[in-house]
């Protein structure tokens, strides 16, 4: 999902918002998520690092990847909260 959606998303999200059909996001739930997801980041960079099976390895840079995306995504909203 690029970034263009997530603002469409974000704009949905504030448009449901002033309506009160949803709670305003926590600055602290998003960082207490990304420090989740650079835990998982650094474990899977590891298991990478020590994987031998070609195939193994393969799936667990795709999660890597997914991870990096996520924390990219969560840095972004941390950004449109303030």
């Amino acid at each position: 999902m690029g970034l263009k959606k997530l603002a469409e998303k974000l704009s949905d999200y504030n448009a449901r918002l002033e309506l009160g059909k949803v709670g305003k996001i926590q600055r602290s739930h998003v960082e207490k998520v990304m420090k989740k997801l650079q835990r998982k980041s650094s474990q899977l960079e590891a298991d990478i690092a020590s994987e031998e099976n070609t195939d193994k390895k393969a799936r667990l840079q795709r999660k890597l990847g997914i991870a990096r995306e996520h924390i990219t995504r969560a840095e972004w909203l941390l950004t449109q909260l303030e």
